[in-house]
């Protein structure tokens, strides 16, 4: 099953990988015990609902949210499976629940909320305090080009520390093994291949549409558009910290167009990856995906593999008129060779979730 390509997108999460087409989303699992457990369904974006989010510049928003909504039901799919079997040494993992929609969307907030206290928050009082210490007049300004400069240069030193020091953990390892996996998968379905073990494996870890590297154009986006906006701002509290405080406050809402320009930029660097400019552009964010992807082995392979073709079954089904049922509950296959057994042929001859 390798005709395309269609944009596929994915993420890795807790032994296992999520991967998302148009009108698809799939996760698949690898239990303790060797099992591969999927869960798919049909996918309906936002944009659906609401045609005129598809508009360039707004789009990029909505893609993050919706990143960010199906990325947190994914980790906790995930690692629900990733205990099961575990129950003997831990009774208690078989009587979690999955997250209610409102916890879920609390992490999310609180995602959120960590995210910008760490990588917007803490950079701009850093270059503000610097600006003080220093007697530096545009530091100390929050508005200046020169703030914005190594305000964003902070932001990448942030963004890159955190992301090592995390990597050092044996299961963030595991899940930059899988995230490996996903770009290998992806990038063999690009090419038109057949999706195997033995075709994906030769393929690069990374990706130019990576996740990653859209944080970093995100980084470089913010400075250039609050260098233009920032020092059109008023002086909001003769008490400094506060006036600060509330320039940080008004990023929250620039982030929107600073999105929405990121995932434009992204799109076209994806579209014309030959393009010597667009090389340039893309080799910090290429570069900074030796820290968030590994080498996976085969049996993370398999696991990225399984999430893409699911993925796939229902969009070759909906291009050929068959209308795949929802899957009601998760589908569970002893090994990788029982699930390509199963769905052969792959695309809409086998009901997996009748």
């Amino acid at each position: 099953m390798a005709e395309g390509p269609m944009s596929v997108g994915g993420q890795a999460i807790l032994e296992g990988v999520m991967m998302r087409s148009p009108h698809s989303l799939a996760v698949a699992v690898r239990r303790p015990n060797g099992e591969i457990v999927v869960k798919e369904d049909r996918w309906v974006s936002i944009w659906e609902r609401a045609r005129f989010l598809r508009k360039p510049l707004l789009r990029g928003a909505v893609v993050l949210f919706e990143s960010l909504h199906n990325g947190m039901k994914a980790l906790t799919f995930s690692a629900e499976e990733a205990g099961r079997g575990l129950d003997a040494e831990s009774p208690d993992a078989k009587d979690q629940a999955p997250l209610s929609d409102m916890a879920l969307f609390g992490t999310i907030l609180l995602s959120l909320a960590f995210g910008f206290a760490l990588f917007a928050a803490l950079p701009h009082f850093l270059t503000w305090l610097a600006g003080t210490v220093l007697g530096n007049a545009s530091l100390a300004s929050g508005k200046d080009l020169g703030f914005q400069i190594v305000d964003g240069i902070l932001k990448i030193g942030v963004l890159v520390g955190y992301l090592a020091l995390i990597s050092r953990m044996p299961d963030i390892q595991r899940v930059f093994q899988y995230h490996g996996a996903e770009h290998k998968s992806i990038y063999c379905y690009e090419d038109g291949k057949a999706l195997t073990v033995d075709n994906a494996r030769s393929y690069t870890t990374l990706h130019p549409r990576c996740g990653t590297s859209f944080l970093l154009i995100t980084v470089v986006v913010s400075i250039l558009l609050f260098s233009a906006v920032f020092p059109l701002l008023p002086t909001l509290s003769e008490t400094k910290w506060l006036n600060q405080l509330a320039y940080v406050f008004i990023k929250v809402p620039l982030m929107f167009p600073v999105a929405g320009i990121a995932y434009e930029m992204t799109r076209l660097s994806a579209r014309h990856p030959g393009n010597p400019i667009v090389r340039v552009f893309t080799w910090p964010g290429l570069q900074l995906q030796h820290i968030t992807t590994r080498e996976p082995d085969d049996t993370q392979l398999e696991i990225a593999l399984v999430a893409l073709q699911m993925t796939l079954r229902r969009e070759m089904a909906l291009q050929a008129g068959v209308a795949l049922q929802a899957q009601q509950e998760p589908v569970v296959f002893a090994s990788y060779p029982a699930f390509v057994a199963a769905t052969e042929p792959p695309v809409h001859g086998i009901a997996l979730a009748a």
